[in-house]
């Protein structure tokens, strides 16, 4: 029999031995099991700040693990290579979620990141590990578009210490047209991991002509200060051709120096820009006596000066999870 799987906005309707859009969840004699958990495709340390995540425990090594799979299908997607494969087609490596914790600790990590391709797809993998690390006394950190239905949301949210959420256009034709999804359930999972204390960090790819104008930008920014507020950090990156939108040029640097003053104008805190060397846009400032707070190079922290969470000049409070 048919079976509709309720993880996510599509509600997929997966007859037997067909799999969702994710790829993931297959329907066995009525079953929907999810093929991928425990068997990542990608097992990796990283610098947090490569996430990027800037205000979690800055300088600190986090372990990275995606499987295949995707629930979004974006033409810009720079992991295509797994995200959008089926499973039988990808190499994997067998780690089940009770052993993420004893690895993370081999490999001198604080915390555990379920990214590259998206947790919201590898659901059952990530919600496990993040029981499992999290009962270890270690920190779980979700790197992901947010497509997700708020029910299952909530319930990873739980077990999250830190996301970096991609809010890839503030603009539903654009999901619909780009992404094959819609914007609304994306803005509504970003409410909700911050109304339950998980420290969010806003990523932006911008892209030419797509959703660079100033306009966009704007109501982007002020969508955030008004729903998540002024201290939430926004990640403005660069885009560069890949997968099926090769036909575009890479973002100009003055784009995103544009959109970084356009943020900073509306009010937002710590706006920073990615993939692109930008000195002034790395650093951490202290958002009111503008002491260099954060000192970085690329994805190096050369200074960290926060103090329990203030500011060491003017004690203003930093927001973030700190040391």
């Amino acid at each position: 029999m048919t079976v509709q799987c309720e993880l996510c906005p599509k509600n997929c309707v997966i007859a037997p031995g067909q799999s969702g859009e994710c790829r993931i969840r297959v329907n066995v004699d009525g079953q929907l099991l999810a093929v991928t958990c425990g068997y990542p495709c990608s097992v990796h340390v990283d610098p947090v700040e490569k996430k990027p995540l800037y205000h979690f425990l800055p300088g600190s090594s986090i372990l990275s693990i995606a499987t295949v799979g995707c629930n979004l299908h974006c033409k810009n997607c720079q992991n295509w290579e797994i995200s959008q494969e089926d499973p039988e087609n990808v190499r994997a490596r067998e780690l089940p979620p009770a052993l993420l914790p004893e690895l993370a600790r081999q490999q001198d990590c604080e915390s555990v990141a379920y990214t590259y391709t998206d947790p919201c797809a590898y659901y059952e993998y990530a919600l496990d590990g993040s029981i499992a690390v999290r009962d270890a006394g270690l920190r779980n950190v979700l790197v992901t578009a947010a497509y997700c239905n708020q029910e299952p949301w909530k319930r990873l949210c739980a077990y999250t210490d830190g996301a970096n959420i991609d809010i890839k256009s503030i603009s539903d034709q654009f999901y619909r047209d780009i992404c094959s999804g819609r914007l609304a359930p994306v803005l509504n999972a970003c409410v909700a991991a911050k109304s339950m204390a998980v420290m969010v960090e806003i990523t932006n790819l911008v892209i030419p002509t797509l959703n660079d104008s100033d306009d966009d930008l704007r109501e982007l920014c002020r969508w955030i200060v008004e729903n998540l507020g002024k201290d939430t950090p926004l990640h403005f990156s660069r885009f560069f051709p890949h997968y099926q939108m090769r036909n575009l040029p890479p973002t100009p640097p003055e784009t995103l120096d544009r959109a970084r003053a356009i943020a900073l104008a509306e009010g937002l805190y710590y706006v920073y820009i990615g993939n692109l060397s930008r000195p002034e846009a790395e650093h951490t400032y202290c958002h009111s006596c503008k002491a260099v707070l954060v000192k970085r190079r690329g994805y190096r922290v050369l200074e960290n000066t926060v103090r329990a969470g203030a500011c060491p000049q003017c004690g203003t409070e930093v927001y973030g999870v700190w040391q």
